[in-house]
């Protein structure tokens, strides 16, 4: 479902995304993170995120299940963008960084668990796994995506599933984009232990 969207929108979305300021969100993720590093920006977009690592000498792989998305990350980044829904994520002990910026937000919660129990698999040990979602409760569908929703209590409850994961910090940050400052986003920084 929403895969389709973005391969429809992925233009108007990327435009809307690419300049968005995430710098301070970043280098607090790369703060826990050696140099040259290998990062996985898992469901990608518009590439912004992934460019901005590279640009501080890290390696990344980058994934996004839009066909177009993918098209667009690729000419931002100047590198391929792999073509990947998060089932498809096969990775094993990889990274030492996994980036899911507004991306798990897409995922049903009935599949969550599954989705980043693969994530984490793709982290080597002490790697640190950085995810947003929008800040509430439940999960809904708007226009033409699912959007699931965590607040501070449930985002915590939801990490705790995971024994290999200790969180380093759980907390609220407006958006980004221009006009949207009232909207929230629920973070986590988390490093895999085990």
């Amino acid at each position: 479902m929403s895969i389709e969207f973005y391969n429809k929108n992925a233009e108007e979305f990327y435009n809307s995304t690419v300049s968005a300021d995430m710098s301070e969100t970043c280098d607090k993720f790369l703060g826990y993170i050696a140099p040259g590093g290998n990062i996985l920006d898992a469901g990608c977009g518009s590439g912004r995120d992934s460019l901005y690592f590279i640009k501080h000498g890290y390696k990344v792989v980058s994934v996004d299940a839009s066909e177009q998305m993918v098209r667009l990350s690729s000419e931002l980044t100047g590198q391929k963008t792999l073509l990947m829904k998060f089932d498809e994520i096969d990775f094993i002990y990889e990274f030492d960084g996994i980036w899911a910026c507004a991306s798990l937000l897409h995922v049903p919660k009935a599949e969550i668990k599954d989705v980043m129990t693969k994530l984490i698999r793709a982290l080597k040990e002490n790697g640190i796994f950085y995810a947003s979602f929008k800040y509430g409760e439940g999960e809904e569908i708007r226009g033409e995506r699912l959007f699931n929703f965590y607040d501070e209590s449930s985002l915590k409850a939801l990490l705790d599933e995971f024994k290999q994961l200790e969180v380093i910090e759980i907390w609220v940050t407006p958006d980004v984009r221009p006009g949207r400052e009232n909207e929230k986003w629920i973070n986590f920084l988390c490093k895999k232990v085990k």
